[in-house]
C-alpha cells in the first residue's frame, strides 16, 4: 500500500488530478490538458505513477512543476481586492445600481439598465474569445470617474472598447459627435479617444479605440471617424481575427499588468 490517493479538481478551467498523502499533503498532480505529471518529490515517483496509472492515457511527461513565469508571479502576488480580472461586464453599473437603485415607480426605465444590458451583451462575446488567446478586463477604472468598458488584450494587440446602448434606435455618427435616437449629440468619440490615450500611457503600449454599438436599428456614418473602429453586435467577434502583433508572453505580461488596479492610478 502506498498510502496515496487521487483527488480530481478544477483549476482555472482545467482538470487536475492531485495525488495526496493520507494527511492531505500533495506529492504530485497530473494536468490532463498538458499530459504532464508534476512531481513535488522525486522519491515518490514510482508510487505516484502506479496510483495514476488508471488515469494516464497516451503519452505523458514526468518532472518537477514548471517554474512560474514573471506574469504568473505577479498574479500570485496581487491582492484579491486589487485584481480587476474577476470584474463582470458592467461591473461599475452593477455596483451603482446596487448602491442607488431607481425608485420603484418610475415612468421611464432607468437608462443605467439599458447601458448594463449592452455592456453585458458585448462582454459575453468578448469573454468567448479567451480560447483564441484573448483576455478581456471589464470596467477598468481611471482616475476621475472615467472607465474603459472593456480592455481586450490578445495576439492582435490591445483594444479599448466603449459600449453604446442603442436598442432599436438609430445611431448617427459625425466625428466626434454621436447621436442615439432623439437624444442630444454627445462627444462620445472624443471621450473614447481621451480614455484610451490615458490607458495607453498607463500600459506603455498602443491601445486602439473601438466603439461597440449594441442593438441599433440603423447606423449612419457621416464619414469614417479618425482612428476609431466602429463595430456592431455581429462584428464584435471579428476582433479576434487580427493577429501577428503580440507574442503569447507579451499578452500574458500586459494582462498581468492591466489587471492590477494600481496600474491605473498614475493616469
Amino acid at each position: 500500500m502506498t498510502g496515496l490517493r487521487v483527488i480530481p479538481a478544477w483549476r482555472h478551467g482545467q482538470e487536475r488530478l492531485y495525488v495526496r498523502l493520507a494527511d492531505g499533503a500533495n506529492v504530485a498532480w497530473y494536468d490532463r490538458d498538458s499530459a504532464r505529471v508534476n512531481l513535488l518529490s522525486e522519491d515518490r515517483r514510482d508510487d505516484v505513477l502506479r496510483v495514476l496509472a488508471p488515469f494516464l492515457t497516451g503519452g505523458y511527461s514526468v518532472g518537477p512543476p514548471p517554474v512560474p513565469t514573471p506574469s504568473e508571479l505577479a498574479r500570485l502576488a496581487l491582492h484579491p481586492d486589487d485584481d480587476l480580472a474577476p470584474n463582470r461586464p458592467g461591473e461599475a453599473l452593477l455596483i451603482a445600481l446596487d448602491r442607488d437603485p431607481a425608485p420603484a415607480r418610475r415612468l421611464r426605465a432607468d437608462p443605467r439598465r439599458r447601458a448594463l444590458a449592452a455592456e453585458q451583451a458585448v462582454g459575453e462575446v468578448l469573454d468567448g474569445l479567451e480560447g483564441a488567446g484573448w483576455h478581456t478586463l471589464h470596467s477598468v477604472p481611471l482616475p476621475g470617474g472615467a472607465r474603459i468598458h472593456h480592455l481586450v488584450i490578445g495576439p492582435g494587440g490591445l483594444f479599448g472598447i466603449r459600449t453604446l446602448a442603442a436598442r432599436k434606435q438609430r445611431v448617427r455618427i459625425a466625428d466626434p459627435l454621436v447621436t442615439v435616437g432623439r437624444g442630444d449629440p454627445l462627444p462620445v468619440l472624443r471621450e473614447l479617444r481621451a480614455d484610451v490615450d490615458r490607458a495607453s500611457f498607463a500600459l506603455t503600449a498602443e491601445i486602439r479605440p473601438v466603439l461597440a454599438v449594441s442593438g441599433a436599428a440603423d447606423l449612419a456614418l457621416a464619414e469614417p471617424p479618425r482612428g476609431v473602429r466602429i463595430v456592431r453586435d455581429e462584428e464584435i467577434s471579428s476582433l479576434a481575427g487580427t493577429g501577428g502583433v503580440l507574442k503569447p508572453a507579451d499578452v500574458a505580461a500586459l494582462h498581468a499588468m492591466a489587471r492590477d488596479r494600481h496600474t491605473w492610478l498614475r493616469v
